[in-house]
């Protein structure tokens, strides 16, 4: 799309009052704006004190106005700054002001689209953005900014790349296959191959663990009833947020509570307990429990006897893809010692509730659930960055079955199909539906 388009305004700052509110405009117009509205010749980067004047000439308020010329701006367009006082009033009528002036309001997110389509930023630094303005913790801002600095596009464009050279080498192959070079190109063949397996699994496992700092990790405590599930949550929240009773089904509905480990939103959702039973309401409750573990990131499975391997129902409903933790609760009962196990892919924790003994146990394995086990230099990510690598990554393993096999064309196809995906992480390939789609979720004014 070109860059000269519709000029647009938008107030930039958040809602509500304020000490300083921000009114910004971008597009060719910006700059007969500023003389119309500020009564100034803006000067590029210099902050001008000005009236802010209506349509009559009367005074809509006096603050500082900042002109930034294309392409040396934000969006890559001209781009008008009005830092007036915070009064809703006062930045509606210079947003109308601007309006009458050849101006329209502009989108959710339609800023740093510009930005975006004027090759000011790649999609996922646009995306960092966002992220970066919704973090909720350090973690999640760091994260962000690495995004933002380009971290997360220099290693897909590097592994694009890598697998551009291997579609070098396959359609050299196709071109000159009656020649010696198509056996002298195999051991190049394979060494790019499996460098670009690892690297595009690396890449993945980052993006999951950016993803989970990003959108949280939502984990399901589930158990039969009475074993302590209400007062894990309880324990792990800091406070009494669920009732906790001697009587068996006190839980009747699912109870959410968000936590921060290290920076990453966790949300514990407390559930019926699982068993038989003819009470209507109870029954629901424990139909919501089951619907709740289908779609957890991570199961914390409750009980108040040591835990065996054996127990075949421990996981039955858990997603494949979740992380598994048991816990067996209520070691004050029987004087034993907290203590922490790992037997096939599955923690074992031995803690109480109650006095909170080995609690630092399950909250270090809560955190590994959500890193990894990694700590700093991790980059945001979304869902669906995760989904173009796995799709990336089911496309090379496929034109790498296919080498032995199948013919170059079809080889080639499939390395096409792996860049093409790696190319939507950072909008080399990407539709016009999906960018609607991603920058609808920005906020109006970014």
């Amino acid at each position: 799309m070109p860059s000269a388009r519709e000029t647009i305004v938008a107030i930039a700052t958040p809602p509500g009052r304020g000490g300083i509110g921000v009114v910004r405009i971008s597009g060719s117009g910006a700059r007969a704006i500023a003389k119309a509205l500020c009564g100034i010749e803006p000067r590029p980067r210099l902050a001008q004190l000005s009236a802010f004047a209506g349509a009559a000439g009367t005074a809509i308020d006096r603050g500082l106005a900042l002109f930034f010329a294309a392409p040396q701006s934000f969006t890559g367009e001209d781009v008008l700054e009005l830092h007036a006082h915070g009064s809703p009033v006062v930045l509606d009528a210079l947003v109308r002001r601007a309006c009458e002036l050849g101006a329209r309001p502009a989108r959710a997110g339609e800023f740093s689209e510009r930005a975006f389509l004027n090759g000011k930023l790649d999609l996922s630094q646009a995306e960092a953005v966002a992220d970066l303005i919704a973090a909720r913790s350090e973690a999640q801002a760091r994260a962000a900014l690495r995004s933002l600095e380009g971290e997360f596009s220099r290693r897909a464009d590097a592994l694009a790349k890598l697998i551009v050279r291997l579609r070098v080498e396959i359609e050299a192959a196709i071109d000159f296959s009656e020649d010696a070079s198509e056996s002298a190109s195999k051991p190049v063949i394979e060494r790019l191959f499996e460098e670009a397996t690892g690297g595009l699994q690396a890449l993945l496992d980052a993006a999951r663990r950016g993803a989970r700092l990003t959108d949280g990790l939502h984990a399901v405590i589930v158990g039969e009833p009475n074993v302590g599930k209400s007062s894990l949550l309880n324990a792990l929240a800091g406070n009494d947020r669920a009732i906790v009773t001697d009587i068996p089904g006190t839980t009747r509905d699912v109870l959410r509570e968000s936590i921060m480990l290290d920076g990453v939103e966790l949300t514990l959702a407390d559930t019926a307990g699982l068993r038989e039973s003819a009470d209507v309401v109870e029954g629901e409750g424990i139909r919501r429990a089951h619907a709740e573990l289908a779609g957890a990131n991570l199961v914390l499975r409750v009980v108040d006897r040591p835990a065996s391997v054996a127990d075949g129902d421990l996981f039955d409903g858990t997603p494949p893809a979740a992380k598994r933790i048991v816990i067996a609760n209520k070691i004050d009962l029987e004087g034993a010692a907290p203590s922490r196990s790992e037997r096939d892919g599955i923690i074992f924790i031995a803690l109480s509730a109650l006095t909170g003994e080995g609690l630092d146990l399950l909250r270090a394995a809560l955190r590994d659930a959500a890193l990894g086990g990694e700590r700093g230099g991790e980059f945001s990510a979304r869902t669906r960055h995760v989904l173009a690598l796995e799709r990336a990554g089911a496309s090379l393993q496929s034109a790498r079955e296919a080498v032995a096999t199948a013919t170059p064309e079809l080889v080639a196809e499939d390395l096409l199909a792996a860049q093409r995906a790696l190319g939507e992480i950072v909008g080399t390939f990407t539709s016009d539906d999906l960018l609607g789609a991603i920058f609808s979720t920005f906020c109006i004014g970014k």
